[in-house]
């Protein structure tokens, strides 16, 4: 089997990052001009490698081998955060067009809004495995502008195509490369990560009412202002959360409205979004135990009640042990003593793959941590070794 061709794998990121550039990254919204113009691009590699290449009613592409299996399915998105980074998903999808050049049995997926510009939540891979319905797909609109999906497929030329369902028998399993998007594997001098598993995210909003009126009419002694109820609630998490957390569990506080959010006067209600995240089920009850308990202990002190309301609870998905075997035994070969096992922070595609079929995940490490932001970069030899130890450990699972 020939080698990997680590030469054309960054040929072909560095040229797909011309596509929607911004400044070091790329802009790509899915559905825009320059995401469609990169799908486009995509399917002329896969086409190139020898693969029958397709694209669906909701912008999947789909690069299918033609000969017989067994087969991997290999891939990640392409469209981007708004002014963000060139290798979150692009690097996966990339990774697989290498795997497919090097004649490995794979096919390779390039699966829509994975970053969730649209409202229906991981839309390409959740649709792919007939999660998503046409309702679903009817109410969707753009979280940014409020446009609606329905309308942003005919815009792209996606309107009235199938939408594709994958066959789960047709495969040994899913592979996703990845950038890590933390510090992790930088601060251990490591160049690989095999994923043990991607967190849940558990969504909470928390909603506070209190008494609007007059900031300098009412005494601090006759006041109910649930802006201040917000902070000391959101205090009193901050300083819980480090006894019930796991070693890797995040906690964050995404957005604080306050009501009508004038200066002058006492805000009559606060709404907080909420979430948690981590990789063990027993980990997130315990820290919505805690929340519930901190939730009543401000009811009990404070003038302004607070109810708590369950927006979206995830399941975590553990990565495929034997996949992982093959990963780890790949890096050790190709990196000896350079890699870890880790869980996966963000939410990927892969965490969707793995309902229906043995799915795992390969990091690279990202430079400082950043990500979802233009400077986000990898080196590039870490980026050619793990497209190699990739394709090593496809081999091995394929022969398995």
């Amino acid at each position: 089997m020939p080698e990997i061709d680590t030469d054309a794998f960054l040929r072909d990121l560095h040229e797909l990052r011309t596509i929607g550039r911004f400044k070091t990254g790329v802009h790509r919204p899915t559905y825009s001009p320059q995401d469609m113009q990169a799908r486009r691009w995509l399917m002329d590699r896969l086409e190139s490698c020898g693969l029958e290449a397709s694209i669906d009613g909701v912008g999947t592409v789909l690069g299918r081998h033609r000969g017989p299996g067994p087969h991997l399915l290999v891939g990640s998105h392409i469209e981007s955060q708004n002014e963000a980074g060139w290798l979150d998903g692009a690097l996966g999808v990339v990774a697989g067009v290498a795997l497919a050049r090097a004649g490995l049995p794979v096919d390779v997926c390039a699966f829509a809004d994975e970053e969730g510009h649209f409202d229906v939540g991981f839309l390409g891979s959740r649709s792919a495995i007939g999660e998503v319905s046409e309702a679903e797909i009817d109410r969707a609109r753009n979280r940014s502008d409020g446009t609606p999906l329905r309308e942003a497929l005919a815009q792209a030329g996606l309107a009235g195509l199938p939408r594709m369902r994958l066959d789960p028998a047709r495969y040994r399993g899913f592979l996703e490369m990845h950038i890590e998007q933390g510090t992790q594997l930088e601060r251990a001098g490591l160049h690989l990560g095999i994923v043990t598993g991607i967190v849940a995210i558990w969504q909470w909003r928390i909603v506070i009412e209190g008494q609007q009126d007059h900031a300098g009419g009412t005494t601090m002694a006759e006041r109910r202002d649930a802006g201040l109820t917000a902070v000391r609630l959101l205090a009193a998490i901050d300083a819980a959360f480090p006894r019930v957390c796991g070693e890797r569990s995040t906690w964050t506080t995404g957005r604080i409205t306050l009501d009508p959010g004038a200066p002058s006067i006492i805000p009559g209600r606060a709404e907080v979004l909420f979430q948690f995240r981590d990789v063990s089920a027993e980990v997130l009850e315990r820290m919505e135990a805690e929340l519930r308990a901190l939730i009543r202990e401000s009811n009990r002190r404070e003038r302004c009640p607070a109810v708590l309301v369950a927006v979206s609870r995830a399941v975590p998905a553990l990565c495929d042990p034997a996949l992982m075997r093959a990963l780890s035994e790949a890096a050790e070969a190709l990196c000896p003593g350079g890699w870890q096992a880790m869980p996966s922070g963000a939410g990927h595609d892969a965490q969707n793959m793995a309902r229906v079929m043995p799915s795992a995940m390969l990091f690279v490490p990202s430079i400082g941590g950043i990500s979802h932001h233009w400077a986000e970069d990898t080196h590039e030899a870490d980026l050619a070794l793990g497209v190699r130890v990739l394709g090593d450990a496809a081999r091995r699972i394929l022969a398995s």
